[in-house]
Parts: C-alpha cells; sequence; structure tokens
C-alpha cells in the first residue's frame, strides 16, 4: 500500500509540475499574442499613412504627367 501512494504522489507531483509548465507557456504566449497584435496595429496604422500620403502626391502631379502615364 505504501507503494502505491508513492506511486500516486510522484503522478501528482509530475502533474503539477506539468501544469505550472503549461501556466508559463500559456503567460509567454499571450504575451507573444499581445505583441504581434501591436506589431500589426502598427503597420496598418503605417500603411494607412503611406497610403494617405501616395493618394495627397499623386494628387498634386500635373495632369499632363497622368495623360502620359496612361498611354
Amino acid at each position: 500500500m505504501d507503494a502505491d501512494l508513492k506511486v500516486l504522489e510522484e503522478k501528482v507531483a509530475r502533474l503539477i509540475a506539468l501544469c505550472q509548465s503549461l501556466r508559463e507557456e500559456n503567460l509567454q504566449l499571450r504575451q507573444e499574442l499581445a505583441q504581434a497584435q501591436d506589431d500589426t496595429r502598427q503597420l496598418r496604422e503605417n500603411m494607412t499613412l503611406a497610403s494617405a500620403k501616395l493618394e495627397a502626391l499623386i494628387d498634386r502631379l500635373p495632369i499632363e504627367a497622368m495623360s502620359k502615364e496612361s498611354v
């Protein structure tokens, strides 16, 4: 009976260690996800700004330059 309790105690200890390891991994993954989401948001903002700047530059082009490009 002592052997059974010892085996059970070892299994419980391994389970506790596994749960702690998974908690730490989950925390790390949440942090990485938050960083990736922030990076994505920043890239979208940069793309929007760049697009607006390009549109402003296109609007400032002379009409003759635009008609030559379409030919």
